[in-house]
């Protein structure tokens, strides 16, 4: 007997495609505070680089833990 096509599943493949804007995101926002801080306080290329580090750092940690729930999430190949 023959199976019905799978249909897609559109909630998961929102979220598996959010994945990829993490890392990026989390770069800019730490660019963007680390600019708008040393612009406010004077201290040229410190902040900045200290809040993209921390930007970096924040986002890598994001990614593993929604790779890790998405591995865990994903059902047996049947």
């Amino acid at each position: 007997m023959d199976t019905p096509p799978r249909r897609p599943n559109f909630r998961r493949l929102a979220e598996l495609s959010s994945i990829g804007l993490l890392l990026p995101s989390s770069i800019a926002v730490g660019l963007f505070l680390g600019y708008v801080l040393d612009k406010a306080l004077g201290t040229h290329p410190v902040l900045l680089l200290v809040f993209t580090v921390l930007g970096v750092v924040s986002g890598l940690l994001s990614l593993v833990r929604a790779l890790r729930r998405q591995m865990k999430e994903e059902p047996p190949d049947e």
